[in-house]
């Protein structure tokens, strides 16, 4: 496996799997993710066994390494430790991501998903390479959940003492308001899941998404 560089362009967009599919689909519309452009991936399916998640992870890291991109694994440290991805996304219902980090050691990319400044903050302390904020927008995800909003979102996001990406009812219209946001408090990439999954053709969606980025977006 080998180590990923370049993370913070690879971040740009995130493409979460929705733990809806079987692996057959999951590989399928991650593999057209990323001729779309995607250049990392977070393999999200709570419902597998982690037999199964360390069999389709091995295969998908395969695929994100012969892009150039980076795999993730969600939660389960274990499957990203045994090589399966180049690290893990991690929240306030999983390891502490202190012990995350100790486990998989420091060359691994560790993310936080957080939900507000003291959350950025923890992430920060436990040496997280950046935090997924969410959701900003309403999400169907989590039908009736409170949102940011993209005020909030961006205030917290310019005091964030790590990179952050934005998560939670994301399209490209959606995107392209990013130009609104002042520049100090504008994530560095965004996290999709339906946007590219649900998508008929994935690879146009992901496309897509990348192009509604602000021409200003540092």
């Amino acid at each position: 496996m080998s180590e990923p560089t370049d993370l913070r362009a690879r971040l740009r967009l995130m493409l979460i799997t929705d733990g809806r599919g079987d692996p057959a689909r999951v590989e399928r519309v991650v593999q057209q993710a990323l001729d779309g452009g995607v250049r990392c991936v977070q393999l999200r399916e709570p419902d597998w066994s982690a037999r199964v998640l360390l069999q389709v992870a091995e295969r998908l890291l395969r695929r994100c390494e012969a892009a150039g991109a980076t795999l993730l694994v969600n939660d389960r440290i274990d499957v990203a430790a045994a090589g399966g991805a180049h690290g893990a996304q991690v929240g306030h219902r999983s390891v502490p991501p202190e012990l995350a980090r100790r486990v998989l050691g420091p060359a691994a990319v560790l993310g936080f998903s957080a939900h507000d400044a003291a959350e950025l903050e923890l992430a920060v302390a436990a040496g997280c390479d950046f935090a997924l904020l969410a959701p900003v927008w309403p999400t169907a995800s989590k039908p009736g959940a409170p949102h940011l909003g993209p005020v909030r979102a961006a205030r917290l996001t310019a005091m964030a003492r790590l990179p952050v990406l934005w998560l939670g009812g994301i399209d490209a219209a959606i995107v392209e308001q990013l130009s609104a946001v002042p520049v100090a408090g504008r994530p560095i990439g965004i996290a999709v899941r339906s946007a590219i999954m649900a998508a008929a053709d994935p690879t146009a969606a992901a496309a897509a998404l990348l192009a509604a980025w602000p021409p200003t977006h540092a």
